[in-house]
C-alpha cells in the first residue's frame, strides 16, 4: 500500500487511469494544472495531497491546496460576517496586507462594490521533511507510468514537522490577530483535527473555547472522511475561538501590530471585482504562499 493517500485530488485505491491522471497533472480543488512544483524541475509537479505518515493511519493533508474541496471552508465562515446582508455580493480575495505578513484569503461582504465586513482566512496543512517524490515515483511505476529507476529506488524517507509546522502557524497568528482585534474583525485559522490535536498537547491551549462567536480568533479544524464516491471527503470537525491574549498565552509571546480599519477596507474596495465573486464553480484565486508549497527535497527528515 502506497504511503500517497491521495495523488491529484484522487484515492490512491482508487481505480483510475493514472497514467493519464499523472500526465495531465490536474488538481479538482483548484481547477487547473497544480502548482506545487519540483524544485529541480519546475514543469513536474508533485500532487500528492495526502500522506499516510508515522502514527498517523488516516490521511494527513500536506497541501494548503486540499482544503479547498467545494469552497466549504469559505462557506463556514459566512456566520462571521456580522454585518452582511442578503443582496450583499461575496468576494474571495487573496493576499491582504496586514502587519505581520499577510491573510491567505479574505471572505468579503460588498455592497454596490464597497466592502461592508471582511473575514481572514488562513489555511496551514502539514509540512513535510525529507521527500515525498520516490514515493510518489514508485506508486507511478506500479501503475504503468515510465519513472526513472533512480527515483523510484531511492531511501530517501520523509515525515511530517509537525513541531514546526504549529509553533510558525501560531507565532504568525499572535502578530495578525491583533490586527483584526484592533479594527472588530474575524480571523480564522483553518488546518486539520490532527494538527490541533497537536496544538492542544503541545502549547498551551487553556485559553481556547467552544467557539464564540464574539472572540476575534477562531480555529476551524477538518477530517477527511470516507465517503460513498470513493475520495475522501472534507467534513468540519470542531470550532474553536479566543482573543489575542489567548494566542499571546499560548506561546507566552508579546506584541502589538495595530492598523486602521480605513486602512484595510481600501485594500479590499481595490481587490474586488467580477473575478473575484464567490460561487461554488468559481475556484478561489491563487495565494502567493500556497504557491510556494514546492518539495524540500534538500531538508534532511527529522
Amino acid at each position: 500500500m502506497s504511503k500517497i493517500v491521495e495523488l491529484y485530488g484522487l484515492s490512491t485505491e482508487a481505480e483510475a487511469d493514472w497514467p493519464a491522471v499523472i500526465a495531465t497533472q490536474y488538481c479538482p480543488f483548484l481547477r487547473r494544472k497544480c502548482l506545487k512544483n519540483r524544485k529541480s524541475a519546475p514543469e513536474i509537479t508533485i500532487g500528492s495531497c495526502s500522506v499516510e505518515a508515522g502514527k498517523q493511519r488516516a490521511p494527513v493533508m500536506i497541501c494548503p491546496f486540499r482544503l479547498l474541496e467545494r469552497n466549504q471552508i469559505f462557506m463556514d465562515c459566512i456566520h462571521l460576517l456580522t454585518l452582511h446582508e442578503p443582496g450583499n455580493e461575496l468576494h474571495l480575495v487573496a493576499q491582504l496586507g496586514v502587519p505581520g505578513g499577510s491573510i491567505d484569503y479574505c471572505l468579503v461582504s460588498a455592497k454596490n462594490g464597497n466592502p461592508v465586513d471582511f473575514v481572514g482566512i488562513e489555511l496551514q496543512t502539514l509540512d513535510t521533511t525529507g521527500t515525498v517524490w520516490p514515493e510518489r515515483q514508485r506508486f507511478a511505476h506500479r501503475h504503468g507510468v515510465s519513472v526513472k529507476r533512480a527515483d523510484r529506488t531511492s531511501p530517501k524517507p520523509f515525515g511530517l514537522n509537525w513541531k514546526m509546522t504549529a509553533k510558525t502557524i501560531l507565532v504568525q497568528l499572535h502578530h495578525k490577530i491583533q490586527t483584526f482585534e484592533h479594527v472588530g474583525k474575524h480571523l480564522v485559522l483553518v488546518d486539520q483535527d490532527y494538527l490541533t490535536a497537536y496544538m492542544k498537547k503541545e502549547f498551551t491551549f487553556d485559553y481556547l473555547h467552544a467557539a464564540r462567536l464574539g472572540d476575534p480568533m477562531h480555529f476551524h479544524s477538518y477530517s477527511l472522511e470516507k465517503s460513498n464516491e470513493g475520495n475522501p471527503r472534507l467534513q468540519l470537525a470542531e470550532r474553536l475561538s479566543t482573543d489575542g491574549e489567548g494566542i499571546a498565552k499560548c506561546l507566552g509571546l508579546q506584541g502589538e501590530a495595530n492598523v486602521e480599519l480605513e486602512d484595510i477596507l481600501r485594500q479590499l474596495e481595490a481587490k474586488i471585482s467580477a473575478q473575484t465573486l464567490m460561487s461554488v464553480e468559481q475556484p478561489p484565486p491563487s495565494v502567493s504562499k500556497i504557491n510556494e508549497a514546492t518539495e524540500k527535497e534538500n531538508k534532511p527528515a527529522r
